[in-house]
């Protein structure tokens, strides 16, 4: 893994972004965190981004924690791709 920025799916739609803190911070420094939610809903759209100050803590979270239950939903954890600008 190259970057240190994660994308965490399959969450369980309930879960808070400090919760999600605390089941990643024992992996690292955290640099930011955010669960999506819908604009019109505010409701979580069952994924979200952690990043982490070095790669190698990212890496040593996905290992530790994809495919880990967490709220009742096993998560989704890979390295986070670029957002594309899909405008033209």
């Amino acid at each position: 893994m190259q970057g240190s920025k994660l994308y965490v799916g399959n969450l369980n739609f309930d879960v808070k972004e400090d919760q999600l803190k605390e089941l990643f911070a024992p992996h690292g420094e955290i640099k930011d965190l955010i669960i999506i939610k819908d604009k019109f809903s505010g409701r979580s759209k069952g994924f979200g981004f952690v990043e982490f100050s070095k790669p190698e803590e990212a890496q040593k979270a996905a290992d530790a924690l994809n495919d880990q239950d967490f709220e009742g939903r096993g998560l989704r954890i890979a390295e986070a791709k670029p957002k594309r600008d899909d405008r033209g």
